[in-house]
């Protein structure tokens, strides 16, 4: 394993506490590129708050099971325990009061537990970096991932779904890149996109989501009732 760019932080570097984004459906993965329109003012003051501090914000998905929760506090909803800490690396005010940024994934964590309210209005937590902290470097899995199948899987999917194939655009990178890229920007469900998220190795990564997407390009049929 080697580590990663000069501008990434290093383990003693991540912090304590930070920021979470509840966004259901939004995956951020180490070393992805995350764009988000930021328009609700708690989320802008979270964004200035970060700007001021350590440029880190927490991505975490809410719970879909936690439906009777969701619907008595819809503005918090449960969150899935482990998320994925990024670093704003880009930055843009707009003329109508928005924010135009760029995550890019740093590294896992596991919600230790939730702090108060923040006084901007958002939410924080306790993270633990420490399961994932190899994250931090880049990966070096013996197994390489499956290209073809992989290739086959997503042309399929984009078939399914009369999209664009993108591979051409892909297929150069190397494997983190290409498995994040698509895994990032496929249309999947919450649960999919976090059972990904925690993933133990980039080839158990790829193999998922290859299947996922096999499964994407073959929905089944409903069924019909019978008589």
């Amino acid at each position: 394993m080697s580590i990663c760019g000069p501008f990434d932080p290093s383990f003693s570097d991540l912090p304590d506490t930070l920021p979470v984004f509840p966004l259901s459906g939004a995956l951020l993965l180490p070393r992805g590129h995350l764009p988000l329109n930021i328009f609700e003012p708690r989320y802008l003051n979270m964004i200035t708050d970060a700007l001021g501090q350590d440029r880190m914000i927490g991505m975490v998905q809410p719970r879909p099971d936690g439906r009777n929760t969701f619907y008595m506090d819809p503005d918090n909803p449960p969150v899935f325990q482990t998320g994925c800490a990024g670093r704003i690396t880009a930055f843009s005010e707009t003329d109508d009061g928005r924010f135009l940024i760029t995550l890019t994934g740093v590294c896992r964590f596991n919600i230790v537990e939730e702090l108060p309210m923040q006084s901007g209005g958002y939410r924080a937590v306790r993270g633990d970096f420490a399961p994932w902290k190899d994250d931090l470097l880049l990966p070096s899995d013996l197994k390489p991932i499956d290209r073809d199948r992989l290739r086959q899987a997503l042309e399929s999917y984009f078939a399914q779904h009369s999209l664009r194939s993108c591979w051409d655009t892909l297929s150069d990178t190397d494997d983190e890149m290409l498995v994040t890229a698509i895994a990032m920007g496929c249309r999947l469900s919450p649960l999919e996109k976090q059972a990904l998220l925690e993933c133990a190795s980039l080839y158990d990564r790829g193999d998922m989501l290859t299947t996922l997407l096999e499964m994407a390009a073959h929905p089944r049929a409903p069924q019909t009732a019978s008589n």
